[in-house]
């Protein structure tokens, strides 16, 4: 069967073309296209992000090529909003939010300072991801802190988090002194991004710490455990004293403070005191720096030998009580230890009973390790005799006025208490 164009005749042998199947067919398929684009289109919605291309700029706004059915205005208000419309020209490629699918009069209505607020959230988000510090000038204060713009978003520190805020300040006071940042370009951390609130938090504090941690991180790799280096005290506490060794602290515990026992890091260092310090333990992992100040001094364990002997009188005040004992501060430096099975028979159950800190004792080397850093004294291996005549001798030194020299000027002294025991064991012996 023919299925081409059909021909009619017409007087005068003419044949007249009709139209064929073909051109059917082809308006089939446009009709076809037309249903399918109809179908696929899909109407912008609220909040969607489009780039376009600026077609006209007027005093009413911006009409801008989206690539759909009509072109998106951007309203005048929207411009004043950015501050700097009068850099954009025709034909520039813009980002724009749709705020109004379709308004009263059928218009697209979209916005450029929206459209980049989107890209500035999602930029505080990927700061706040990865804890990277962001840098900004404070534009305002308040009560509650700073105002720090964050492109076209408003970012806010709290007082909390502003660093070398003054303590015990009353709000208008606090308030006065945010407002002396305003204009300073300050470091800081995103830690809070709420789009639905609209709530961009910021912290100058956090920014701080984590440029310390950056610091310290390198100083780690440079530094090597039994270096000497230069650093300043930050801050004492009772465990130790903190120094800044260039933009990361370390610790002096209060034990590698002095070969001395230390009650209190003030007693040694004040904080601003620049001094040099032992390099003495590295912890990578924790991040740790551990220092010292006693390993820079001569370790008075190393003179003990030479200073004293087994059996020897010596003289040395309390500087502690425990419940095992009592530890003796002695020259040069060092503590003893006075155990309470050496300070009577029976020993004492509490070691108060006998002794307490700050007394003066006259007491008998039992034993000296210097390698293990330890001297055990004893009491009751001092005679009464030896007692009774340290005594006397201490109260014939306080007798003596100043400037006089005589023989027992100095009994008290380690060195002299030698005599005593001498003195002693010639007593002994003519016993025997």
């Amino acid at each position: 069967m023919f299925l081409g164009a059909a021909n009619t005749l017409l007087p005068g042998g003419i044949r007249k073309r009709e139209p064929s199947q073909d051109k059917s067919a082809n308006t089939d398929a446009d009709f076809r296209t037309l249903l399918e684009q109809s179908l696929t289109y899909k109407e912008p919605e609220r909040g969607e992000i489009l780039n376009g291309v600026i077609m006209t700029i007027d005093v009413h706004g911006m009409i801008v090529n989206v690539g759909l059915k009509r072109d998106a205005i951007v309203p005048r208000s929207d411009l004043e909003k950015l501050g700097d419309h009068e850099q954009f020209s025709v034909g520039d490629e813009v980002p724009v939010m749709i705020v109004q699918p379709e308004d009263y009069d059928g218009n697209l209505i979209v916005s450029i300072a929206q459209a980049r607020q989107n890209e500035d959230w999602i930029r505080a988000e990927k700061l706040l991801e990865s804890g990277e510090i962001w840098e900004g000038v404070v534009a305002d204060a308040n009560r509650g802190g700073l105002i720090v713009p964050f492109g076209n978003l408003r970012g806010f520190v709290p007082a909390s988090h502003v660093m070398d805020l003054p303590r015990g300040l009353s709000d208008e006071e606090r308030q006065k002194y945010m407002a002396g940042m305003i204009g300073q370009k300050i470091a800081v951390k995103v830690i809070e991004v709420n789009r639905r609130r609209r709530r961009l938090v910021l912290s100058q504090r956090e920014a701080q710490r984590g440029r310390r941690e950056q610091r310290k991180e390198k100083l780690l790799e440079e530094l090597v455990e039994g270096e000497i280096r230069k650093g300043v005290v930050s801050g004492l506490r009772d465990f130790g004293a903190f120094v800044d060794l260039g933009g990361a602290d370390g610790l002096i515990h209060i034990s590698e403070l002095a070969w001395h026992r230390v009650k209190h890091p003030r007693e040694v260092l004040s904080v601003g005191d620049e001094i040099d310090v032992y390099i003495l333990k590295l912890d990578k992992e924790g991040k740790r720096i551990g220092l010292s100040l006693k390993r820079l001094q001569p370790n008075p364990w190393a003179q003990v030998d030479e200073m004293y002997y087994v059996g020897q009188l010596i003289e040395g005040e309390v500087s502690r009580v425990t419940q095992f004992g009592a530890f003796i501060s002695l020259p040069p430096g060092i503590e003893a230890l006075l155990h309470t099975s050496q300070m009577s028979d029976p020993p004492p159950k509490d070691p108060h009973e006998v002794v307490k800190e700050g007394d003066v004792l006259l007491m008998r080397i039992i034993s000296i390790e210097s390698h293990r850093q330890r001297l055990g004294l004893s009491l009751k291996e001092v005679t009464e005799e030896e007692r009774i005549r340290w005594e006397e001798q201490k109260r014939a030194a306080a007798e003596t006025p100043q400037g006089t020299e005589t023989p027992d000027e100095n009994s008290a002294n380690p060195e002299l208490t030698d005599t005593i025991m001498a003195e002693g064991e010639e007593s002994e012996a003519e016993n025997l």
